[in-house]
């Protein structure tokens, strides 16, 4: 006999998962109170990854169905939603998706509409990479500096150059000047910079 489980995420602790759980109730499933599992972890970490979920999956067995609200609830991203989706349609678990009317994502209707939504993910991808490189493209060629900005001024940059010289210790300047020691090392570093580009 097939069972219902309903899984909520949120990324943050002040947030709850009541709506999510209010959208599974509204839309007709009766998930009994042991089968819900409420997590609090980032989106960006693999539902695999993620040690609810992972219980949650143990726990699940041929035939039972999972609820959630959306892809996103599931996954980083559409090729990591696809992969979680086709492991559990593996395991014979149906997965339906209220965002997308319920449908099930392990049906042949369900994967169509996992394949339209990962090839859209990945175009808008594509398209984010493209416009960043086309302004880091222009920015350069306008001669605006790439990166962050330093957090300290030349003239600090010189005076760490000298103290260096005069054999005063990395750690030492980084206290001084209320730093990193890596910042230090980029300031001693910026001077066989501008020496090469003289």
């Amino acid at each position: 006999m097939s069972r219902t489980f309903a899984y909520a995420r949120v990324s943050k602790t002040e947030l709850t998962t009541g709506n999510q759980l209010q959208e599974i109730k509204s839309a007709g499933f009766a998930v009994e109170p042991q089968r819900i599992v409420e997590e609090t972890v980032s989106g960006s970490t693999e539902a695999f990854k993620r040690p609810l979920f992972a219980k949650l999956v143990d726990r699940l067995e041929k035939g039972d169905v999972l609820i959630v609200t959306k892809l996103d609830r599931l996954g980083r991203s559409a090729l990591d939603v696809r992969s979680t989706v086709e492991k559990l349609a593996s395991m014979g678990v149906r997965v339906h998706c209220l965002q997308l009317g319920g449908a099930d994502l392990t049906s042949s209707a369900g994967k169509l509409i996992m394949g339209i939504i990962s090839s859209m993910a990945e175009f808008e991808r594509d398209l984010i990479i493209e416009r960043t490189q086309a302004g880091l493209a222009r920015a350069k060629a306008e001669g605006k500096q790439l990166g962050r900005k330093s957090s300290l001024t030349p003239d600090e940059q010189q005076r760490i150059r000298e103290a260096l010289e005069q054999g005063v210790s990395v750690s030492q300047l980084a206290r001084d000047f209320d730093t990193s020691r890596a910042t230090i090392l980029r300031a001693k570093g910026r001077e066989s910079l501008t020496t090469n580009a003289a």
